[in-house]
């Protein structure tokens, strides 16, 4: 009996400190030798290794494209795993939609395998600022241990300005700049023979999205662009898997476009944004997971923004 307490402590401490083996993640099918991992529609925490976002994974007969790093080291090595499990093609190539940390903090993993990493340039302002620093010491003590003195802030090998084409093993990616929107460096990765869009954080499934300091603006005409595509598929940055693109796209467009028209009225006439905020009918959205959480961060963000008369 004495012998099992002692295992099962030192068990418990092993979890706590990141040392037992973590199971792979569960691969979900997109199209033929194209996958992707979801995360948890929350907020990071230490129960969930700051598991929230997803990430994509195609596989070629040259390699493996991953596509976002997920939030953590521990679940980047999951991942991995789950990779592993399916084909013995190393992954050659990270594309990173932008450099948020739910996407970024398991980049690591993928570097320390040998994989390049693609990312836009307009990343390395984020990357080098005092902001992304103070994320990374916050994260350290909010999340540990799964973000502890080891991790690091990983900069892209490649840094891209223009849509870029990667063709690896027969597969042919369209990697697109689509931002300013939800951040500057925001891109969008096309895979052609499948038509599947792996769309980051610009297209939300099943939560409300995750506005902040984003141009909105931009980001609805960023939405529009992608719709024009007519994929068939969409692997949005947070939230299941749209086999009904068109109408997620139109979902997140839809409601950015209504936080700036109800913010923008309630800026333009000077009325009191708790005023504004309160008498906004958001029945529309108030169903969708986070919206007690984000919403009213996200309006009094676009309040703000249309206040300053930004366009």
């Amino acid at each position: 009996m004495l012998q099992a307490c002692h295992l099962l402590a030192w068990w418990l401490v092993s979890a706590l400190s990141g040392m037992v083996h973590a199971a792979p993640l569960k691969l979900l099918p997109v199209a033929p030798n194209i996958w992707f991992v979801q995360g948890e529609a929350a907020l990071g925490t230490r129960e969930n290794r700051n598991f929230i976002s997803n990430a994509g994974v195609v596989v070629t007969p040259a390699g493996v494209v991953v596509i976002d790093a997920l939030g953590s080291p521990a679940v980047a090595e999951s991942l991995l795993e789950a990779i592993r499990a399916i084909t013995p093609q190393p992954v050659r190539y990270v594309i990173l939609t932008h450099y948020h940390a739910d996407h970024i903090y398991g980049l690591q993993v993928f570097k320390d395998q040998g994989a390049t990493v693609i990312a836009h340039e307009a990343g390395r302002e984020y990357l080098q600022s005092d902001t992304a620093q103070l994320r990374l010491q916050a994260s350290r003590e909010t999340l540990a241990p799964w973000i502890d003195a080891k991790t690091r802030l990983v900069p892209a090998d490649r840094w891209i300005r223009d849509d870029t084409a990667l063709e690896l093993g027969g597969e042919r990616l369209l990697i697109r700049h689509v931002g300013p929107a939800h951040t500057p460096e925001d891109l969008s990765v096309w895979v052609e023979r499948s038509r599947v869009l792996f769309a980051g954080d610009l297209a939300f499934r099943g939560r409300i999205p995750y506005v902040g300091q984003a141009d909105s603006r931009g980001w609805i005409a960023a939405l529009s662009r992608l719709i024009e595509t007519t994929p068939d598929v969409i692997v949005p940055g947070h939230g299941p898997l749209s086999t009904h693109a068109l109408d997620d796209l139109r979902m997140t467009r839809d409601y950015l476009q209504y936080l700036r028209t109800t913010m923008g009225q309630a800026a333009a006439s000077m009325e009191p944004f708790d005023e504004a905020y309160a008498r906004t009918d958001w029945s529309a959205f108030e169903g969708l997971p986070l919206f007690r959480v984000a919403n009213r961060m996200n309006a009094y963000n676009t309040y703000l923004l249309m206040e300053r008369g930004e366009p």
